[in-house]
């Protein structure tokens, strides 16, 4: 068969959320939109849809009922603060400011008025450890998780006055952009149903194709080199044609790609039950009140590792660990309580917007989710002794890694202090939960001080944990339209990029750290600007 020959006013490349927010900008403007998604149909939304639809928002009304008093002032000065930009790093700076100045009106307003919701009680992730993050709460959670976050923005897409204006192509894989005289005048790639050819005239072409942590090989390559060698053993959370494919064919055009050593991964990142890719994986959101150790047992410190405070740090560290990896010491009470997993696919509460049910998990813990990890992970030994969890933890690494004696005593000590009572306890991890159940979003899911040996709250738990890679921070260099900047900064004319592929803006708008929710927010931030800029370049 020959060659495919598509012709639009504007191609994106990717149907993930950016892809969908630049075509809903597009048809806005009666643009004829083409959508060229690697998917297949069902898939329509990308990674979002699996996301657990944080939003990271400034000023909104969910604040302000709260008495969270926020400003733009103080979100960049926290964003600033995170990231440890460089001094040259000028467009993720722009960007940054942008996004904290303008996320009430080109997210939240924008959102509301599509008929997406968010739940009352704002979450407070990435507060920071040695670097200040998230001075208050910010984190909006999406009702109905990143699944009813696509299914609203598909639904007003696919209900648009325009729609007739908009076509998608599934399972079409771009390969290359084509230009003429310094131009972009589309791309060319394969259709993977059928391996036939296909082309594209457009006038302009926005790449939202995703970034590179669906390739571990990528990963690797781009690994950030102060931590040193990546872990041998890695899973993914991201997307699976997140592979950087789209990063190699800007810079043959003649696009700057930055900052890839850049990435925000998890730390607590289990074998997913149903895998539906490589290494595919979960991402826990681990309990506070659990004791995280390494590979033989012995807790990491000295400082503990609590999630909440800085993500970075947890991954760090344990890429510092024998063997690069770690487990989380629990007991049943723990993990009913403290632990979620990040996503919409086990948090069927929350997706399917169940409020009783959600109500009853916040006050009694999440019996439905434990139970069916327990069921289905790989990952998770139960005991009625740390001697025996110890034993059960070897058994399943088919080696004797873990030292039961020091497991037994890293245990015994943590809970001896709380034994003491509240006015003598002297760990930093109690001091932390002290801390944390002071903000009631936190407190509702935060043990009081609940030891681990527990026969009250027994079994045993033991979760082994992998480094889960799952977003990418650098990406394709753009300026505040989203066109794409050569290694000189000046645009490339009718090439725009949006989303993760844009570093989520400027080709890096996070730095080092993400303040949690920026990507989901980037990506409706960026995708709106590509959409606009693109749509008035094709005038």
């Amino acid at each position: 068969m020959g060659n495919q020959l598509y012709k639009a006013d504007v191609a994106i490349v990717g149907g993930g959320i950016a892809g969908i927010v630049s075509a809903i900008e597009l048809l806005d403007q009666n643009k004829k939109v083409l959508i060229l998604d690697r998917d297949d149909e069902e898939n329509l939304g990308g990674l979002a849809r699996w996301s657990f639809g944080g939003i990271c928002m400034i000023g909104t009304p969910e604040q302000k009922r709260m008495k969270i008093n926020d400003t733009p002032e103080l979100a960049l000065k926290d964003w600033t603060s995170f990231a440890e930009f460089e001094e040259d790093a000028d467009w993720p700076k722009k960007w940054a400011e942008f996004y904290t100045y303008s996320s009430l009106e080109y997210i939240y307003e924008w959102l509301k008025n599509r008929g997406v919701s968010f739940l009352a009680m704002v979450n407070w992730p990435e507060r920071g450890l040695f670097k200040p993050g998230n001075s208050v709460p910010r984190w909006h959670i999406t009702w109905g998780t990143g699944h009813g976050l696509m299914e609203a923005l598909i639904h007003h897409m696919d209900e648009h006055p325009n729609r007739g204006n908009l076509t998608i192509h599934y399972n079409h894989k771009v390969e290359d952009l084509d230009s003429q005289d310094g131009e972009i005048t589309g791309c060319h790639g394969l259709i993977e149903a059928d391996q036939t050819k296909f082309r594209v005239e457009s006038g302009a072409v926005i790449i939202a194709a995703g970034g590179i942590c669906g390739d571990l090989d990528v990963v690797r390559k781009h690994w950030y080199k102060p931590w040193g060698d990546p872990p041998e053993k890695m899973l993914t959370g991201s997307h699976k044609y997140a592979d950087g494919g789209m990063h190699r064919s800007v810079k043959k055009a003649g696009g700057n790609v930055t900052h890839l050593e850049k990435q925000f991964h998890y730390a607590a990142g289990i074998h997913h039950p149903n895998p539906r890719k490589p290494h595919h994986g979960l991402s826990l959101i681990p309990p506070k009140s659990a004791l995280w150790v390494n590979a033989h047992g012995k807790r990491i410190g000295p400082i503990p590792l609590v999630t909440s405070y800085d993500t970075r740090y947890l991954v760090e560290q344990i890429c510092k660990q024998p063997g690069q990896y770690s487990w989380q010491v629990m007991n049943r009470k723990i993990m009913e309580r403290e632990l979620a997993v990040s996503g919409s696919e086990y948090m069927t509460a929350f997706r399917d917007k169940k409020r009783l049910e959600v109500i009853k998990t916040l006050l009694f813990g999440n019996k439905k989710l434990t139970n069916r990890l327990l069921g289905e992970s790989i990952d998770i030994v139960t005991a009625n002794s740390v001697s025996e969890l110890a034993q059960k933890m070897n058994e399943l690494n088919g080696n004797q890694s873990v030292d039961g004696e020091l497991l037994e005593q890293e245990v015994r000590s943590y809970d001896e202090n709380i034994s003491r009572g509240k006015k003598y306890m002297n760990d930093e991890q109690l001091r932390r939960i002290a801390h944390l159940r002071q903000f009631m979003g936190d407190r509702l899911r935060t043990c009081k001080f609940q030891q681990i040996d527990d026969e009250k709250a027994y079994p045993l738990i033991a979760i082994r944990e992998f480094i889960l890679a799952r977003k990418s921070l650098g990406g394709i260099q753009t300026d505040l339209q989203s066109r794409v900047l050569n290694a000189t900064g000046e645009p490339i004319p009718r090439l725009y990029a949006a989303g993760e592929a844009a570093g989520f803006g400027g080709g890096g708008i996070h730095g080092l750290r993400s303040l949690e929710g920026t990507f989901l927010g980037g990506c409706i931030l960026t995708g709106r600007v590509a959409g606009k800029e693109a749509g008035l370049d094709v005038n």
